[in-house]
């Protein structure tokens, strides 16, 4: 379970998150949309515990995410930024087995070697383990990150922007994969997605904000609506069910 009780960071008297409470239900994949500047990777951050809250507080699995030890921590809850920062010149395997140092402190035993070659073997990345990361396209690439996060095995993942620079192809594999870790594994995925279709998709809750505030919580057949996607990012849209999901138009 993940808990935030009117959580705020401001920079000087500008709030990018303002009082947001939320409690986000376990083994589900939720989605927080908004337009650029929403305060939603800042949300993300303060849970994660990458960035200070200026006021309130985040808790996972009842745990106060600025009180509790990082090594605690980083067994709960598992984090992808949007600029991760790893040097090209590491294996996919290698960069797997990152994910395992909360429980391995860099001594990698038969529970951990086990825990990366399932990851690897999830994310169908089992011929790419031993290729460099420059060696692959964009989305295998983005996968093998995903593989490290799956690899650290907590019950929380938070993905600032999982999709960023994927193609329309490699986004829908990359979010059935996702589904699939939720379905199949029992984690609790929180996503920050810009679009929106996905979201409707994928989701089983999605957190919409606006201008640091929340604007919208609940299941995609409640926030995928002309309305609510109007206060949101304040443009007209169409909404369609297409195949029992909802999806989004816009015109010129």
């Amino acid at each position: 379970m993940i808990e935030v009780q009117d959580l705020v960071r401001r920079y000087g008297d500008t709030a990018v998150v303002d009082g947001v409470s939320l409690r986000l239900p376990e083994r589900a994949f939720v989605s927080v949309i908004g337009a650029n500047g929403a305060g939603k990777s800042s949300l993300l951050s303060m849970v994660a515990r990458l960035l200070p809250a200026s006021a309130g507080r985040a808790l996972v699995a009842g745990l106060d995410v600025a009180a509790t030890p990082g090594d605690v921590l980083a067994r709960r809850l598992g984090i992808l930024r949007q600029d991760n920062g790893v040097a090209a010149r590491v294996t996919i395997r290698d960069l797997v087995a990152f994910g395992r140092y909360p429980h391995s402190r860099g001594r990698l035993g038969p529970a951990d070697h086990a825990a990366i070659a399932d990851a690897l073997r999830f994310l169908d990345l089992e011929p790419l383990a031993d290729r460099f990361l420059d060696e692959v396209s964009g989305g295998q690439r983005q996968r093998a990150f995903i593989a490290m996060v799956l690899a650290q095995d907590t019950d929380c993942i938070l993905l600032d922007e999982p999709l960023n620079n994927l193609d329309m192809r490699h986004a829908a594999a990359m979010m059935a994969l996702l589904r699939r870790a939720v379905d199949e594994r029992g984690r609790t995925i929180v996503a920050v997605l810009h679009d929106v279709n996905f979201a409707s998709c994928y989701s089983d809750l999605i957190v919409a904000m606006r201008d640091g505030k929340v604007v919208a919580v609940g299941p995609p057949d409640e926030i995928v609506t002309p309305a609510v996607l109007r206060e949101v990012y304040g443009i007209d849209v169409e909404v369609v069910t297409v195949r029992g999901y909802r999806t989004v138009f816009f015109y010129r």
